[in-house]
C-alpha cells in the first residue's frame, strides 16, 4: 500500500472478528511491563512479543505503543516510585527509553523481526503537518515489515508528562493509521461493574456505548509506576471505536486469547458510518489552541453545518495562536459547538471581530475578506 493512501479500518463489530484484523495497535501499560521492584520485566515483554510475532507471521501489521520508559529506570536509578518532579521524570525517561527500546528490540529479534523506535508528543499527532509526517513515517515502517514501537517522548515533554498516559496516544495512533483494532493491555483482565476485588463485581463483556456506563464505579487511579487508570482507557476505547477502530481492554496474560476471539476482556465494537477524514482528525485528535466566542446568529449558522464562520459573528477571541491551527468555537453560553482550522492569527481575528466582510476589507486589507474559518475546515461537535 502506498504511504500516501488513507487506510480505512475494517470496522469489526464482534470480538469473534478480531482474528481477521490486518492492522493492530497494541498498547501496554507500565504495570504490565515492570516487576514489583519497579524494574523492567523482560519476561513480560518477551511474552507480548511472542504473541505479536505469531500475528506478524500471518501478515498482520502491528504497532506497539509501549509505556514503561520512566518505570524502567526506577530500579536502576534507585527510585522507589515514579517521581513527581518533572525534571526527574525527564531524567528517568532518558535512561528508561534506552532500556525499553533495547528490550523490545531483543524480544522481537528472536523472531527475526526488526523494531523501530518512534518517540512522540501529543502535539505530533495534533498539528496538521506533523500529523501527516507521523502517519507517513509509520506507514513506511509498516511497509518495510518492521514493528514500530511508539512511546511518548517524556524526556523533553512537560505538558505531555502531566497529561500523563499513553492510552490516548495509542487511540490517536490507531485513528491516524486506520487500524482495525486497538488492544489495551493493563493489569486487570476487563472492565467490571465495581472494583474487581469487591463482592458482586461483574465483568462487562461488551460496551456498545460508553455513555451507558454512567454511574458505574470504574475508578480512576493508576498504579504506582503508571499514571493512567480505567477512565483514561475508557476514553481511549471510545475515541477509537467512534472513529471506526474496534477496541479491546484486557490483561497482558489474556493477550493471545483476546486475539483469538475468545470471550475475555471488554470489547468495544467499531462504530459504522463515519469514514476517516481530516474532519474526523479535527474532531477527535485535536485540542483547540483558543476559543472564538460567537453571537447567537453566528452560532446558529455554524450549527447548521453548511456555513463558514464570518468575523462579523465573533464578539471575543480567547487565547494566543497563529493562523492555521485548530480552535474551538463557542456559543453565547460558552458551550463549545465546533472546532476548525482558523484562517487568521488571534491578533488578526481580534481586529476582525464584529466587522462585516466589506468593512474588514476596507480597514484591514483585501485578504481579510476571507471567512475566519471556512466551512470545509470546520466540524460541528
Amino acid at each position: 500500500m502506498s504511504v500516501a493512501e488513507l487506510r480505512q479500518p475494517e470496522r469489526l463489530a464482534t470480538r469473534a472478528a478480531l482474528p481477521g484484523a490486518r492492522r493492530l495497535v497494541v498498547k501496554i501499560g507500565s504495570s504490565s511491563l515492570t516487576d514489583a521492584r519497579g524494574r523492567l520485566d523482560e519476561e513480560s515483554i518477551r511474552h507480548i512479543a511472542d504473541v505479536a510475532a505469531t500475528l506478524a507471521a500471518g501478515g498482520t501489521e502491528l504497532v506497539i505503543v509501549s509505556s514503561g520508559a520512566i518505570a524502567a529506570a526506577l530500579g536502576p536509578l534507585g527510585l522507589a516510585e515514579r517521581p513527581a518532579e518533572v525534571e526527574l521524570q525527564q531524567a528517568a525517561a532518558s535512561v528508561g527509553q534506552a532500556l525499553l527500546a533495547t528490550a523490545w528490540q531483543g524480544a522481537f529479534a528472536r523472531h527475526g523481526l526488526i523494531t523501530g523506535q518512534v518517540l512522540l508528543t501529543e502535539s505530533d499527532v495534533i498539528r496538521p503537518q506533523t500529523y501527516r509526517n507521523v502517519r507517513t513515517a509509520l506507514e513506511a515502517l509498516l511497509t518495510l515489515g518492521t514493528v514500530p514501537v511508539v512511546n511518548e517522548n517524556d524526556t523533553t515533554a512537560t505538558h505531555e508528562i502531566r497529561f500523563g498516559d499513553n492510552d490516548r496516544l495509542a487511540a490517536l495512533v490507531a485513528q491516524l493509521l486506520g487500524a482495525d483494532a486497538l488492544i489495551l493491555l493493563t493489569d486487570v483482565d476487563a472492565l467490571y461493574t465495581a472494583p474487581p476485588r469487591e463482592p458482586g463485581a461483574e465483568r462487562i463483556g461488551v460496551v456498545d456505548d460508553v455513555a451507558r456506563l454512567a454511574g458505574v464505579n470504574i475508578g480512576s487511579v493508576g498504579s504506582k509506576v503508571g499514571t493512567g487508570g480505567m477512565v483514561t482507557k475508557l476514553s481511549a476505547a471510545q475515541l477509537a471505536s467512534t472513529t471506526g477502530t474496534a477496541a479491546l481492554m484486557t490483561s497482558a496474560a489474556s493477550f493471545a486469547a483476546a486475539l483469538a476471539g475468545e470471550d475475555v476482556g471488554t470489547f468495544f465494537p467499531a462504530h459504522h458510518g463515519r469514514r476517516r477524514s481530516r474532519l474526523v482528525w479535527l474532531r477527535f485528535a485535536t485540542r483547540g489552541a483558543g476559543t472564538l466566542h460567537l453571537d447567537e446568529g453566528a452560532a446558529r449558522a455554524v450549527r447548521s453545518g453548511r456555513r463558514s464562520l464570518l468575523a462579523v459573528g465573533m464578539h471575543e477571541v480567547e487565547g494566543t495562536f497563529p493562523a492555521g491551527v485548530p480552535v474551538d468555537v463557542a456559543a453565547p453560553d460558552g458551550t463549545v459547538i465546533a472546532r476548525g482550522l482558523t484562517s487568521f492569527s488571534s491578533d488578526e481575528l481580534r481586529a476582525m471581530a464584529g466587522r462585516g466582510t466589506d468593512e474588514a476589507r476596507e480597514h484591514l486589507g483585501e485578504r481579510f475578506r476571507r471567512p475566519a474559518i471556512h466551512r470545509d475546515q470546520l466540524v460541528v461537535l
